[in-house]
Protein backbone atom coordinates (compact mmCIF):
# COMPACT_ATOMS: atom_id res chain seq x y z
CA UNK A 1 0.00 0.00 0.00
CA UNK A 2 1.38 3.44 -0.81
CA UNK A 3 2.07 5.90 1.80
CA UNK A 4 -0.05 8.75 2.23
CA UNK A 5 1.33 12.49 1.19
CA UNK A 6 0.18 14.97 3.63
CA UNK A 7 -0.94 19.05 2.20
CA UNK A 8 -1.33 21.75 4.14
CA UNK A 9 -4.42 23.72 3.13
CA UNK A 10 -4.93 26.65 4.78
CA UNK A 11 -5.57 25.77 8.38
CA UNK A 12 -5.99 22.38 8.16
CA UNK A 13 -4.07 19.51 6.98
CA UNK A 14 -5.40 16.76 4.17
CA UNK A 15 -4.12 13.41 4.14
CA UNK A 16 -3.80 12.05 0.30
CA UNK A 17 -3.23 8.73 -1.40
CA UNK A 18 0.32 8.54 -3.29
CA UNK A 19 -1.46 8.18 -6.46
CA UNK A 20 -3.85 11.19 -5.63
CA UNK A 21 -1.76 13.03 -5.27
CA UNK A 22 1.06 12.40 -7.98
CA UNK A 23 -2.17 13.11 -10.19
CA UNK A 24 -2.51 16.38 -8.53
CA UNK A 25 1.34 17.19 -9.21
CA UNK A 26 0.70 16.21 -12.96
CA UNK A 27 -2.23 18.51 -13.04
CA UNK A 28 0.29 21.47 -12.26
CA UNK A 29 1.09 23.92 -14.79
CA UNK A 30 4.46 25.55 -14.09
CA UNK A 31 4.47 27.80 -17.41
CA UNK A 32 1.12 29.49 -16.95
CA UNK A 33 1.82 30.72 -13.23
CA UNK A 34 4.83 32.17 -14.59
CA UNK A 35 3.06 33.83 -17.38
CA UNK A 36 0.14 34.56 -14.52
CA UNK A 37 2.73 35.33 -12.44
CA UNK A 38 4.27 37.92 -14.48
CA UNK A 39 1.34 39.19 -16.03
CA UNK A 40 -0.45 40.21 -12.30
CA UNK A 41 3.14 41.55 -11.36
CA UNK A 42 2.67 44.12 -14.62
CA UNK A 43 -1.14 45.02 -13.62
CA UNK A 44 -0.37 45.45 -9.82
CA UNK A 45 2.91 47.82 -10.44
CA UNK A 46 0.52 49.48 -12.84
CA UNK A 47 -2.25 49.77 -10.40
CA UNK A 48 0.06 50.74 -7.69
CA UNK A 49 2.13 53.73 -10.02
CA UNK A 50 -1.51 55.29 -11.04
CA UNK A 51 -2.93 55.61 -7.50
CA UNK A 52 0.16 56.93 -5.92
CA UNK A 53 0.72 59.61 -8.74
CA UNK A 54 -2.97 60.70 -8.79
CA UNK A 55 -3.47 60.83 -4.45
CA UNK A 56 0.43 62.25 -4.89
CA UNK A 57 0.59 59.94 -1.80
CA UNK A 58 2.29 55.99 -1.24
CA UNK A 59 -0.02 53.87 0.00
CA UNK A 60 1.32 50.70 1.35
CA UNK A 61 -2.05 48.88 1.20
CA UNK A 62 -1.28 48.74 -2.33
CA UNK A 63 2.20 46.22 -1.91
CA UNK A 64 -0.59 43.60 0.16
CA UNK A 65 -2.75 44.07 -3.24
CA UNK A 66 0.29 43.05 -5.22
CA UNK A 67 0.87 40.42 -3.35
CA UNK A 68 -2.53 39.02 -3.10
CA UNK A 69 -3.10 39.65 -6.99
CA UNK A 70 -0.06 38.09 -7.56
CA UNK A 71 -0.57 35.20 -5.55
CA UNK A 72 -4.17 34.34 -6.75
CA UNK A 73 -3.00 34.90 -10.30
CA UNK A 74 0.01 32.15 -10.04
CA UNK A 75 -2.81 29.99 -8.60
CA UNK A 76 -4.14 29.48 -11.83
CA UNK A 77 -0.98 27.01 -12.31
CA UNK A 78 -3.20 24.40 -10.26
CA UNK A 79 0.40 24.30 -8.12
CA UNK A 80 0.79 22.09 -4.97
CA UNK A 81 4.72 22.24 -4.63
CA UNK A 82 6.44 24.64 -3.21
CA UNK A 83 7.93 25.98 -6.07
CA UNK A 84 4.29 27.80 -7.18
CA UNK A 85 4.58 29.12 -3.63
CA UNK A 86 8.29 30.87 -4.11
CA UNK A 87 7.40 31.84 -7.83
CA UNK A 88 4.16 34.27 -6.01
CA UNK A 89 6.58 35.07 -3.52
CA UNK A 90 9.38 36.59 -5.94
CA UNK A 91 6.98 38.06 -8.43
CA UNK A 92 4.56 39.38 -5.73
CA UNK A 93 8.51 41.21 -4.52
CA UNK A 94 9.15 42.16 -8.27
CA UNK A 95 5.64 44.11 -8.85
CA UNK A 96 6.01 46.04 -5.46
CA UNK A 97 9.75 47.12 -6.56
CA UNK A 98 8.63 47.76 -10.29
CA UNK A 99 5.43 49.70 -8.63
CA UNK A 100 7.75 51.94 -7.48
CA UNK A 101 9.61 52.33 -10.13
CA UNK A 102 6.57 53.29 -12.08
CA UNK A 103 5.27 55.88 -9.36
CA UNK A 104 8.60 57.18 -9.92
CA UNK A 105 8.45 57.84 -13.76
CA UNK A 106 4.97 58.70 -13.23
CA UNK A 107 6.07 61.52 -10.50
CA UNK A 108 8.66 62.62 -12.63
CA UNK A 109 6.55 63.08 -15.89
CA UNK A 110 4.21 65.29 -13.98
CA UNK A 111 6.59 67.29 -12.49
CA UNK A 112 8.45 67.96 -15.98
CA UNK A 113 4.98 68.07 -18.17
CA UNK A 114 6.28 65.50 -20.09
CA UNK A 115 4.45 61.66 -21.44
CA UNK A 116 5.40 58.84 -19.60
CA UNK A 117 6.87 57.62 -23.13
CA UNK A 118 9.42 60.90 -23.09
CA UNK A 119 10.04 60.59 -19.42
CA UNK A 120 11.09 56.90 -20.18
CA UNK A 121 12.79 57.64 -23.17
CA UNK A 122 15.15 60.78 -21.44
CA UNK A 123 15.19 58.18 -18.11
CA UNK A 124 18.92 57.34 -16.84
CA UNK A 125 18.21 54.19 -15.73
CA UNK A 126 21.45 53.50 -13.56
CA UNK A 127 20.00 55.99 -11.32
CA UNK A 128 16.49 54.05 -10.54
CA UNK A 129 18.48 52.63 -7.81
CA UNK A 130 19.34 55.84 -6.14
CA UNK A 131 15.97 57.53 -6.30
CA UNK A 132 14.31 54.38 -5.49
CA UNK A 133 16.25 54.14 -1.89
CA UNK A 134 16.22 57.95 -1.79
CA UNK A 135 12.54 56.83 -0.03
CA UNK A 136 12.97 53.74 1.01
CA UNK A 137 11.45 53.45 4.54
CA UNK A 138 11.08 50.91 7.18
CA UNK A 139 7.53 50.64 6.55
CA UNK A 140 8.26 49.76 3.14
CA UNK A 141 10.26 46.61 4.66
CA UNK A 142 6.82 45.66 6.54
CA UNK A 143 3.99 46.13 3.47
CA UNK A 144 6.83 44.66 0.78
CA UNK A 145 7.34 41.36 3.54
CA UNK A 146 3.63 41.32 4.08
CA UNK A 147 3.34 40.80 -0.13
CA UNK A 148 6.00 38.40 -0.21
CA UNK A 149 4.24 36.16 2.00
CA UNK A 150 0.39 36.53 0.40
CA UNK A 151 2.20 36.08 -3.07
CA UNK A 152 3.31 32.56 -1.28
CA UNK A 153 0.91 31.97 0.85
CA UNK A 154 -1.86 32.80 -2.21
CA UNK A 155 -0.23 30.82 -4.98
CA UNK A 156 -0.90 27.16 -3.96
CA UNK A 157 -3.84 25.21 -4.98
CA UNK A 158 -6.60 25.06 -2.30
CA UNK A 159 -7.50 21.39 -1.91
CA UNK A 160 -10.37 19.79 -0.14
CA UNK A 161 -11.76 16.23 0.98
CA UNK A 162 -13.13 15.99 -1.91
CA UNK A 163 -10.06 16.49 -3.87
CA UNK A 164 -7.86 14.01 -1.88
CA UNK A 165 -11.03 10.77 -3.05
CA UNK A 166 -9.87 9.35 -5.86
Amino acid sequence: MAADQSLANAKTSISIPRERYDQLRSEQNLPLALLAGIGAAFIGAAVWATVTVMTEFQIGYMAIAVGFIVGYAVRLGRGIEKIFGIIGGIFALFGCALGNVFSLIGFISKQHHLSILDTVSRLDLTKIPQLLTANFSVMDLVFYGIAVYEGYRFSFRRLTSADAAL
